[in-house]
């Protein structure tokens, strides 16, 4: 007679899926504050011009504070909050993915920055994939 299988403590979760939820938060956070106060290094790494008056920095500042936020939610000490934030972040990261990726392919970025980013959104979404072991 085997045993039942083990199941997953709705508070706690898995290890690894913890542990990924809270990479992928400070991830986030990190990327989100430096879009936020600091657009011109985000938009160097993508090749973009460098220039912090640049009116093409705005697109990071609004993103920067929205994943930012999201990270704070990832982080959270609030069950629901966190749950909200697990299940959101598989969509928004596998999507992240495709678009660098199609960049590079349809020509719209250097393809050093799209492999890059590319990389990075990948690893994001693999993130969010085992964070979502803490879900219930």
């Amino acid at each position: 007679m085997g045993s039942a299988p083990r199941r997953r403590s709705g508070a706690t979760g898995s290890r690894v899926g913890n542990a990924a939820r809270v990479a992928l938060g400070a991830i986030r956070l990190f990327t989100g504050t430096l879009g936020l106060v600091a657009p011109a290094v985000s938009a160097r790494r993508t090749g973009a011009a460098a220039d912090a008056t640049d009116p093409t920095h705005y697109p990071w500042r609004l993103m920067g504070i929205r994943t930012a936020i999201i990270g704070a939610e990832l982080l959270s000490r609030d069950p629901g909050l966190r749950e909200k934030a697990v299940r959101i972040a598989l969509p928004i990261h596998a999507t992240d993915t495709v678009s660098a990726a199609l960049g590079g392919l349809l020509g719209e970025v250097p393809k050093r920055t799209s492999i890059s980013l590319t990389l990075l959104s990948g690893t994001n979404t693999v993130l969010a994939l085992l964070a979502r072991r803490t879900l219930r």
